[in-house]
């Protein structure tokens, strides 16, 4: 008899999982519960934008669905898991049935307790339906309060539709969670010079409905004025409907191994997923699209009975905003490491390279900041991000990086961590595919290199 596997979540967790399970198990029963229209989020700064229309940030509707044979509940709110009796309660007083449980059900934006902040022209923007909201009411001039990393993914896009954008960060700098001081301040005058305002080590006290628009009073006892407000401080893993489960939840949904939760056979993905940190094995929720992915496909593959094993996540960050990007990885901070940082303030440019290991010359973190061709455009964040993955010792090459640390390809080439990545997989034995809902049945948009069979056929198996 086919196994039946419940999903809860729309997000990038649940489809990678929905889509493991299909390829693994063709008969299996799938049903997908989301109270919202699936989506990925990362992408809805391109709506934003105005780059892409609204069906692009869905990742699957009711007749994709219905073709990949999955029951579908989109809308309907999941208010109770009881793991022992395998099934989960909706709103409403109906019950579903499983075999194997994945709880993908991501986050939710956090709001802080400011008076006036639930007032007409403030929006979060964590859903399409914030998105809408708006584009549909006056936005010439926009604070957006919080400084942090969802902050910066849709500055472009606010930027493109304001002709001046400020940021109100309580902290004494922007991007806390990501950068250290001199990181932060050299991206923060990059931006500057492109007219974005900050204010940062001050809150906002409240806000102020005024003459149909906002006036926000600062701790510090300034105000500013605007047409929008946008709040950006923060999300929540959505774990309130897991009261009496059993389940173990700390700041997420603690997973294990091989991400399932303390409540067999119930599994968490994503966002709400508190999993191993690969640089300091410890259990933190990474709530970024990566590893929602990797959770995702391990779920799908262990909920077909495949046993695999998750090494962990890394901690990352990656941005880009007004021609400029910061990226940070693994113990980004230095806090009690040897740190290698270098500095070119006038032209926006900043790295940091944090060091351990027994011998001193493992890379276990760092940032990169600089102009998209400088970063992004020489791939060195795919290459940092490579070092602090493997840990490869960097020998002598160490001491290179600290005389030219702007040269990190030859480090990176001479270290093999290329090789140890290209041995590196989460499912072996079966070729990814995607899941067709935008582009069904379309072809590649040209035709494949001679290069391209040698590429694949050379593939670790």
């Amino acid at each position: 008899m086919a196994k039946r596997h419940v999903i809860v979540g729309g997000g990038p967790a649940a489809m990678a999982a929905l889509q493991t399970i299909r390829a693994l198990e063709p008969q299996a029963e799938i049903a997908l519960v989301c109270d919202e229209a699936p989506c990925a989020r990362m992408v809805l700064p391109y709506y934003l934008h105005g780059s892409i229309d609204e069906r692009a940030v869905l990742t699957a509707d009711d007749a994709w669905l219905a073709e990949q044979n999955v029951e579908a509940h989109l809308g309907a709110r999941v208010t109770g898991v009881d793991p022992e009796a395998k099934r989960i309660a909706l709103e409403g007083g109906r019950t579903l049935a499983f075999d194997e449980l994945l709880l993908a059900s991501g986050s939710r934006a956090a709001r802080p307790d400011i008076e006036g902040a639930d007032g007409q022209g403030i929006v979060n923007m964590w859903t399409l339906e914030d998105a809408n909201a708006f584009l549909d009411g006056p936005h010439a001039e926009t604070v957006i309060v919080g400084a942090g990393f969802i902050a910066f993914t849709i500055l472009d896009a606010i930027a493109k539709r304001s002709r001046k954008v400020d940021f109100v960060e309580v902290e004494p700098q922007i991007l806390p969670r990501m950068l250290d001081a001199n990181g932060a301040s050299c991206f923060a005058g990059a931006l500057a010079q492109r007219g974005i305002g900050f204010h940062t080590g001050s809150g906002v006290a409240r806000i102020e409905q005024r003459g149909g628009r906002r006036r926000l009073h600062l701790a510090n006892g300034r105000t500013l004025d605007a047409d929008a407000v946008v709040m950006a401080t923060g999300v929540r893993p959505n774990t309130d409907f897991l009261a009496g489960s059993g389940i173990e939840v700390d700041h997420g949904i603690v997973v294990y191994e091989t991400v399932l939760t303390s409540a067999p056979p119930a599994c968490a993905a994503g966002a709400v997923g508190q999993g191993l940190d690969l640089t300091t094995g410890q259990q933190r929720v990474h709530a970024i699209q990566p590893t929602a992915t990797d959770h995702g496909r391990i779920a799908g593959a262990n909920m077909c009975g495949r046993g695999v094993r998750y090494a962990g996540s890394l901690t990352m960050n990656i941005l880009a905003a007004c021609g400029h990007e910061a990226s940070s990885f693994g113990l980004w901070s230095g806090e009690g490491h040897e740190t290698t940082a270098v500095e070119n303030a006038s032209g926006g440019i900043y790295r940091s390279y944090v060091w351990g290991g027994d011998a001193g010359d493992v890379l276990v973190g760092g940032a990169l900041v600089g102009p998209t061709l400088a970063v992004s455009g020489t791939n060195d964040v795919g290459m940092l991000k490579g070092l602090v993955q493997t840990g490869v010792p960097l020998g002598p090459w160490k001491a290179y990086l600290e005389e030219n640390p702007l040269d990190l390809r030859r480090a990176f080439v001479a270290s093999g961590a290329a090789k140890q990545l290209l041995g590196t997989t989460l499912l072996t034995g079966r070729a990814s595919a995607g899941g067709g809902f935008r582009f069904p049945k379309l072809a590649p948009a040209r035709a494949r290199s001679p290069h391209h069979a040698a590429l694949v056929a050379s593939a670790p198996r």
